[in-house]
């Protein structure tokens, strides 16, 4: 398996993991054509500024099967950015390969690398076992949708 950074050449590949991801979580087909034309038009200015980092995993003679990434954005706080990891997602066909935890010490090393101080993240409940594991702890951070 190699992992590699992406490019902006990967958006796309990037964009269907995203809305693979939501569909994977049950999400509707109508919000999944928001999440890929919201997600295409920040990733593709996140990816071209810098401020979007992601890795992707490659199985020889299958392709990209696996990515993750980081935004990174301003923050009035503590720190003066704050981190997201995004779009950790394998293919179904590759899961329970070890692939997503490879990709989340990859990215977690280039976010340590960066100064970065922390990194947050959405956990869907298929991922969360392995958030654990890898150290990061449930918050107390509340959503109020409109």
């Amino acid at each position: 398996m190699l992992i590699r950074p992406a490019t902006a050449a990967d958006l796309e590949v990037i964009v269907g993991h995203r809305v693979a991801m939501f569909r994977d979580m049950g999400y509707p087909d109508e919000v999944l054509s928001q999440v890929e034309t919201v997600s295409r038009e920040i990733l593709r200015a996140a990816l071209d500024d810098g401020s979007y980092y992601s890795v992707l995993a490659e199985a020889d003679g299958s392709g990209v099967v696996g990515g993750a990434g980081v935004l990174i954005v301003p923050w009035p706080g503590q720190v003066p950015r704050r981190a997201w990891i995004q779009n950790v997602y394998v293919l179904p066909a590759f899961r329970r390969r070890g692939i997503a935890r490879q990709l989340m010490h990859t990215l977690l090393d280039w976010c340590r690398g960066a100064g970065l101080d922390s990194v947050s993240l959405h956990a869907s409940d298929e991922g969360y076992p392995l958030y654990l594991e890898l150290g990061f702890l449930p918050t107390n951070e509340m959503w109020l949708k409109f």
